[in-house]
């Protein structure tokens, strides 16, 4: 009975907050209460207890969290998981070399012996949620300080999550939702031998690279496959050459009868964070300031990267995952701010607070609540401007210097010596090594020392030179002066951009090593830019932040008071989410309008030879010509991705895109550039998910790798010949 409480107190919260047709981000655990009667409307076939169920086999227990960062799905008995060939990328790279490059040539396992396991890749499934709203609360006062307040919430929900009944296979988390007025518990299970089974060549996984990417219309076939390995219990186990394929409770069917405008999709995955609820400063700051500078920092650091790739295969090879990750946020920011700018979502922000606030003038007790929490949030937006700047450029430039990653790893092995001796270094020492082993194996110090001239030169020139390392600028007024001159004094006296003699100097005695290691120029430069920042920026922003995070928590719980009618959903936070909405195009501007499918022709279209985005494999070119498409094709043409109105986000890469009948339609991978700024903003009218469409994903697998074994695995179905 307590349970059923609690569920109800969840529901009557949500009950305020049903959202129009193609916005928002479900829990899967409330679609039958708040959801059901509107997907039905909209074309569903299925129920809600066929996509959500702890009772029984659902869609649900054929999704998983892929790696922690993607999504992907089970399209077999066997424990086949599909997933984005740009979720999958860094393992197809890592089993890349110059002799067998599976980025230039894909890969494929005839057999399950073949297949390759990837040390570090799970993939979790979401065995239950549960409302603990009040037990994560207990306790909580509104008199207490951000900080005591999240002390007790975190002792709450550690006696939470070890009193939760589960196997002793299976682990819980907690999440926050709606800034912390709710939480929610979900029981995971958690498979870590996880093995490659297939990738196509990053021409036809990554067709279009930087050019397309965010784009439409778009003609890449976005995927890869692993497969899940479980000991012979069918429970999670280590890697094993003992382990068996994963016996799966439900595994998606897949249609072949695609999709026409006006078609009921659903997506369901793990979308990472959305904000939809900033106040209009806030989204101002982000469309003017904070999104500008990452997307300065980042033209700087690809225009060295790319300028190397182009030149050398084996720095293509190195770099390129981490030029793929550069490149996905820096043109994401580009479409965010055009979006935010096209639909005017600051003035809309600011009408509907100022609709708030004339409700809330309007009514006594929510005067004296809420009555200066829009002038409040103002302010400390306001005060967190500069430092929030700093805090960008700080972060962006530090992170994409990798020289400063090697210090930054070798000065916490100096801050274990110092502060726990040598039992402190000798635990501290084998994390080290591996961190290190991992980066020197896609580290250039070539590369590395030109992002150093170019991105430190942003960090001195570009910001208020009290958030700049003194010690920097004291060696620029010095005999280091001139940026180039900087950087090849700072490469030429270390050691540490060299593995072998880095990891030969990990071998010495710990007071030796450390003694070493603070002498090392660029370690101390680290250490000061490390130090300035934090006495700085980061100081200034915890006490901001911490104001802000509480007015946020406010205005939200606020909202859903005072703004009845409002549609509201709890925002992203990597938790499993069901979208839903229909296929449709979109016209992004005056006098364009974009269909929502695209075909093999158009890749055709786009083919130039020997380029390094748009380069066409042979056989594929083949395939095009004899229309060779077997039973994947529809009227003579293959259709390759298609466009709908779900609401997606980051960690929605790989997330199944699902029919009325629940069946595996496309992948989804990407979103419009128009509509990238769905995370703050979304806008029916352009924002759009964009998925490959499953039947190239088959025809690619049978027709062009020659791995038709694969689909035999999986159940194919008709579902429009009913």
């Amino acid at each position: 009975m307590k349970s059923f409480k609690h569920l109800l107190v969840a529901f009557f919260l949500f009950v305020f907050t049903i959202a129009r047709a193609d916005e928002g981000m479900w829990l899967p655990l409330f679609l039958q209460q708040l959801n059901e009667k509107q997907m039905k409307g909209m074309g569903m076939k299925i129920s809600a207890k066929d996509i959500y169920n702890i009772n029984s086999g659902s869609l649900k227990d054929a999704i998983v969290s892929f790696g922690g960062f993607c999504t992907g799905e089970v399209i077999s008995s066997k424990g086949l998981v599909l997933t984005n060939h740009h979720c999958g990328f860094d393992a197809i790279q890592n089993h890349s070399t110059l002799e067998r490059n599976y980025i230039r040539d894909g890969f494929w396992a005839r057999n399950l012996s073949e297949e390759i396991p990837n040390q570090g890749l799970f993939v979790t499934f979401i065995v239950r949620i549960e409302d603990v709203t009040k037990q994560a609360l207990n306790g909580v006062t509104k008199t207490m300080s951000e900080s005591e307040r999240q002390s007790a919430i975190d002792k709450n929900i550690a006696g939470l999550r070890k009193d939760n009944k589960r196997e002793t296979y299976q682990d819980n988390f907690v999440r926050p939702f709606f800034e912390g007025n709710q939480y929610f518990l979900f029981v995971t299970e958690t498979y870590r031998d996880i093995r490659l089974v297939g990738a196509p060549p990053s021409a036809i996984g990554n067709f279009g690279k930087d050019t397309d990417n965010w784009m439409w219309p778009r003609h890449t076939g976005d995927f890869s496959m692993f497969r899940i390995y479980a000991g012979k219990d069918n429970k999670p186990a280590p890697y094993s050459t003992d382990n068996v394929p994963y016996i799966p409770k439900r595994s998606l069917s897949i249609s072949l009868d695609g999709v026409s405008e006006g078609d009921f999709t659903m997506v369901f995955g793990f979308p990472g964070r959305t904000t939809q609820y900033l106040p209009s400063p806030a989204v101002d700051q982000i469309m003017t300031v904070n999104d500008p500078a990452k997307i300065a920092i980042r033209d700087k650091a690809l225009a060295v990267i790319d300028g190397f790739m182009r030149k050398d295969e084996q720095i293509k090879i190195q770099y390129a995952a981490k030029y793929a990750s550069i490149s996905n946020a820096w043109k994401k920011w580009q479409g965010e701010v055009l979006g935010l700018n096209s639909t005017n979502a600051v003035g809309k922000k600011k009408a509907y607070e100022a609709d708030f606030q004339k409700r809330v003038n309007t009514n006594p007790q929510w005067k004296t609540e809420y009555g200066n929490l829009l002038g409040d949030m103002e302010s400390h937006y306001s005060a967190l401007k500069p430092y929030g700047y700093a805090r960008d450029y700080y972060t962006e430039i530090v992170s994409k210097i990798e020289l400063f990653t090697i210090a930054a790893q070798l000065n916490a092995l100096i801050t274990a010596y110092e502060k726990d001796g040598e039992n402190g270094f000798k635990q501290r020492l084998p994390v080290t090594k591996n961190a290190l082993e991992g980066l020197y194996t896609e580290y250039s110090p070539v590369v590395d020392q030109q992002l150093f001239e170019a991105l430190m030169e942003m960090y001195v020139k570009d910001q208020d030179k009290k958030y700049v390392s003194p010690m920097l600028i004291e060696w620029l007024n010095g005999d280091m002066n001139g940026f180039k001159k900087l950087a090849a004094k700072v490469y030429d006296a270390t050691p540490l951009d060299d593995s072998k003699a880095t990891m030969k100097m990990l071998e010495k005695p710990a007071a030796e090593l450390v003694a070493e290691l603070k002498n090392q120029q660029v370690i101390r430069l680290y250490q000061d830019l490390l130090k300035t920042y934090q006495a700085e920026v980061q100081s200034k922003l915890g006490e901001i932040n911490g104001n802000i995070n509480k007015l946020q928590r406010t205005y939200m719980q606020a909202q859903m008071e005072v703004m009845k009618e409002k549609k509201f959903y709890p925002d992203a936070n990597s938790t499993l989410r069901v979208t839903y909405g229909k296929v449709k195009g979109y016209n992004p501007r005056d006098a364009v309008k974009f269909d929502f499918y695209t075909y093999l022709d158009g890749v055709m279209d786009k083919y130039k030879p020997g380029d390094y985005e748009f380069d066409v494999p042979e056989k594929l070119r083949s395939l095009f010509i004899s229309k060779d498409y077997g039973q994947y094709g529809s009227k003579g043409k293959m259709p390759v991705c298609f466009i709908a109105m779900n609401h997606t986000t980051g960690g929605n890469s790989g997330s199944p895109a699902l029919d009325a009948y629940g069946n595996l339609i496309g992948l989804n991978f990407d979103r419009v550039w128009e509509g990238t700024m769905s995370d703050i903003n979304y806008d029916p009218s352009i924002c759009r998910n964009i998925m490959v469409d499953i039947r190239y994903v088959l025809f690619i697998v049978d027709k062009y790798a020659g791995a038709g074994h694969l689909v035999k695995e999986m159940k194919l179905v008709h579902p429009k010949k009913k």
